[in-house]
């Protein structure tokens, strides 16, 4: 088939008017493969981080493998230190000293960590039909009606009487126990089913109170 030739309008058109590409056709061939390991490396660090708490700890290990110590108050700090504070283990603070006075300016890049989840309530924990359930706040913007039917993960911190805190990971680990939405806004888990009427949880009946 004959190609059509271009009439001079046309081929005026495309010198002079600016040409949509897309951005993956800008790339070289080593754009592209840093690309590539950058998100592969970002994915690992959203697999890691979970939560605010995960993320912090991930982040903590990945400065420290960069040189990055913990600032404690009163300590010597000298140009080109790499220090880092953590606040209440869900937020972090990294800085990297320079060499001339505050005076002059500070560069400062800031991030929000962020999670949807379905956060549990300060009271969450209560029984029906012989099951244990959690009372919910869904967070982040989710729709309700995404979370009914996909499996889910329990994770967070449990802060015991003595001030002692035991972090909980249940349903990530492959092989490990699942976590499944009963239904919305509440979580089942088999794993804190309970089918003894006697169960701690139990609400009593009007007639047994």
């Amino acid at each position: 088939m004959e190609e059509k030739q271009k009439t001079a309008g046309e081929l005026r058109r495309e010198a002079l008017l600016y040409q949509p590409k897309n951005g993956y056709d800008r790339l070289s061939a080593q754009d592209e493969a840093d690309m590539k390991s950058y998100c592969e490396d970002y994915k690992k660090f959203l697999d890691a981080g979970k939560t605010e708490r995960e993320c912090v700890t991930e982040a903590v290990r990945l400065a420290e493998a960069k040189g990055f110590k913990p600032f404690t108050r009163g300590m010597a700090v000298n140009p080109g230190d790499k220090l880092y504070r953590i606040n209440r283990g869900k937020a972090l603070m990294l800085a990297v000293v320079g060499t001339r006075p505050l005076s002059e300016g500070v560069n400062i890049g800031a991030a929000h960590i962020d999670s949807p989840r379905l956060d549990l309530k300060p009271n969450p924990l209560y029984e029906d039909a012989e099951l244990a359930f959690f009372k919910t706040h869904y967070y982040g913007g989710i729709r309700k009606y995404q979370w009914v039917t996909i499996p889910l993960e329990l994770r967070g911190v449990v802060a015991l009487k003595d001030g002692s805190t035991v972090a909980v990971s249940i349903g990530g680990a492959p092989g490990g126990p699942p976590c499944t939405s009963g239904r919305p806004l509440t979580i089942c888990c088999p794993t804190w089913a309970w089918s003894s009427p006697r169960s701690p949880w139990a609400r009593p009946s009007p007639a047994k109170a």
